[in-house]
């Protein structure tokens, strides 16, 4: 008798086989039992058979504790999860996802094995992330009913599911997938079939990167983790996230990503490599970048590396008074932080109207927060009585810090620290706030380079917690010492970092976004499904798209051609997709149009 074709439209996806039970593929019998599937649960361990009962009757008990499960619905859920130790279990099931180890051998092992047990209508997916799923496809019988279907961790609470098709697959296939996937409540993305994928081909060149710098010694791991955290809001710093991952796998997510790219950016950094073969793997095994109480514990624990907190330290300078140089957002924003702390701030701006303008706007700040609650009214006019506007920069003669916020650019931040030098007394601090030039190069301006040093704000300052402390080789021990004092008085995080193009954030950040423009750039994905990836699968407050029209499409490629000029790396060449935007015009959101069109205000 002929086999009747492959058409998976003639029976919905009731049954599904999930094997390997570990986190993951415990996490997506969970999401699939819960939505009313009959899960068949298979490994060939008897033991991760049983942890996986275990973590479901875990999960579903604190549902039922929540109120958001009844005792009838949990043993409901329970019934519908049995588990196996035999491949031979999944005979009967519509749809089989593999979430075997990230091996090919292993994988097409598996697939192989399936042919010969399963229906010719049951449709055969792989959670791989980082392998081929053409190549796992091509070595089935049916390479037609072959799909990557990639959950995130962890499955039960992340909403992204990428749908990846290779050039062999159905669309039938596909479309019974995507619709599954609509079933358990996540949003699927369809994607083309190259290592990573959307979501992990953007996140782990970002990840290498930040695991480089570390290895560089460029930051402390503390610094780099806190800087993506607060500068980004990102729920997780990049080297926690490498030790969530497991460091192995990351290993074998990038080797893969950059065997297809050739991009140095995807190249494994030596250290991942080193803590993989050491045994070091991350969380699972109890220690990482970070050192853990114990294998598969998420709590971190002191080891060599971690700072001193407190102690004695380098003596620092007494600041009471504070000159801040500019009128536009980012030095109003500075000189209400300031003065909120109790410091006396003299706004300098290159007239008394544009002072002026800029006091006016801090008064606006501080009446929305008297408005939503935040600051007392005398508080607030306490504040805005510690300001005061001028219209040149004689005014700094008695400041104990200036610091800069004007425009980014050399010529005119040198001129300014050539001013700074001639007014300010001895033993002044002065401070760029630059984001991506050379801070030695203000500090040359000048006649005491010691006692120069850059106070990187994020926009908006009175509301964002970092501050990249950015030392030169020549900035004094006493100056640095002294910029940390104050960072902790106003109530920022500090992070010290090098004298290099992009510091931790801008460096970490800006590669990613120009990747994210050359996925678009190479039709592998839309920019709506980009973002929908970042946000839904990296957890990421804002999708690379929505970012870059917000910083604006100019600003952007500012910093990718100062970041690709300082480290000389052809993956770091501004994506010509932006280049040909901003020639338009077309900036992002203050022009009503960058990647995105925005109504006219």
């Amino acid at each position: 008798m002929a086999t009747p074709p492959f058409d998976p439209s003639l029976s919905p996806l009731k049954t599904v086989a999930v094997i390997g039970l570990g986190t993951m593929g415990t996490g997506i019998a969970e999401v699939l039992a819960r939505a009313g599937r009959e899960v068949v649960g298979i490994d060939i361990s008897e033991a991760a058979a049983g942890h996986a009962v275990t973590a479901l009757e875990a999960s579903t008990a604190r549902a039922v504790q929540r109120e958001r499960l009844t005792e009838q619905e949990r043993g409901d859920i329970l019934a519908r999860f049995r588990t196996f130790t035999d491949l031979q279990a999944a005979a009967d099931a519509d749809l089989v996802i593999e979430v075997t180890p990230e091996s090919y051998e292993i994988k097409q092992q598996v697939l192989r094995a399936l042919d010969g047990i399963v229906r010719a209508d049951t449709i055969l997916a792989t959670g791989t992330n980082a392998l081929s799923v053409t190549r796992l496809a091509a070595d089935s019988a049916h390479p037609e009913r072959v799909l990557g279907l990639h959950f995130f961790n962890p499955a039960p609470a992340m909403k992204l599911v990428e749908v990846v098709s290779s050039v062999l697959t159905a669309p039938t296939a596909v479309a019974a997938v995507t619709n599954l996937a609509l079933d358990l409540g996540k949003e699927p993305v369809a994607v083309g079939d190259r290592p990573g994928f959307v979501a992990d081909g953007l996140l782990f060149g970002y990840l290498n990167q930040a695991a480089a710098m570390y290895e560089a010694k460029y930051a402390s791991r503390e610094d780099i983790d806190a800087a993506m955290k607060l500068g980004c809001g990102l729920p997780m710093g990049p080297l926690a996230l490498l030790d969530l991952i497991g460091v192995d796998t990351a290993r074998t997510v990038l080797e893969a990503m950059y065997a297809e790219s050739r991009d140095r950016l995807h190249a494994p950094a030596p250290i991942l490599k080193q803590l993989s073969e050491a045994g070091l793997t991350g969380r699972k095994s109890g220690r990482g970048f970070y050192s853990y109480d114990e294998p598969g514990s998420a709590t971190v624990v002191r080891d060599a590396l971690t700072p001193l907190s407190g102690g004695p330290g380098e003596q620092g300078r007494t600041v009471r008074s504070v000159g801040v140089a500019g009128s536009g957002t980012m030095a109003s924003g500075i000189a209400e932080v300031f003065a909120k702390a109790g410091y006396e701030v003299v706004l300098a701006a290159r007239s008394e109207e544009k002072a002026q303008t800029a006091k006016a706007r801090i008064g606006k700040s501080l009446s929305r927060s008297v408005d939503k609650g935040r600051l007392t009214a005398e508080a607030a006019a306490e504040t805005l009585d510690r300001i005061t506007p001028a219209g040149s920069y004689d005014a700094f003669a008695d400041v104990d810090l200036a610091l800069e916020a004007v425009a980014e650019d050399l010529e005119i931040k040198q001129q300014l620290f050539a001013t700074f030098d001639k007014v300010c007394k001895p033993g002044a601090i002065l401070a760029t706030t630059t984001s991506s030039l050379p801070v030695v190069a203000c500090a040359r301006a000048t006649s005491r380079p010691q006692d120069v040093i850059g106070m990187h704000f994020f926009n908006p300052a009175p509301a964002m917690k970092l501050v990249e402390v950015v030392r030169t080789v020549l900035t004094g021990d006493d100056v640095h010492a002294t910029v940390r004092e104050v960072c902790a008085k106003i109530r920022k995080h500090p992070v010290d970092c090098g004298d290099r193009a992009g510091f931790i954030v801008n460096a970490l950040l800006f590669p990613y976004l120009n990747n994210a423009i050359k996925m678009v750039q190479e039709h592998y994905a839309t920019l709506d499904d980009i973002d929908a990836a970042m946000k839904l699968g990296g957890g990421y407050p804002m999708g690379p798209f929505e970012l870059l029209d917000v910083v604006g499409l100019d600003v952007s490629l500012a910093i990718e051609k100062v970041l690709h000029r300082e480290f000389r790396d052809p993956g770091l060449a501004p994506a010509p997709l932006l280049e040909h935007l901003v020639a338009a015009g077309c900036l992002g959101r203050k022009t009503g149009r960058g990647f995105r069109e925005y109504a006219k205000r």
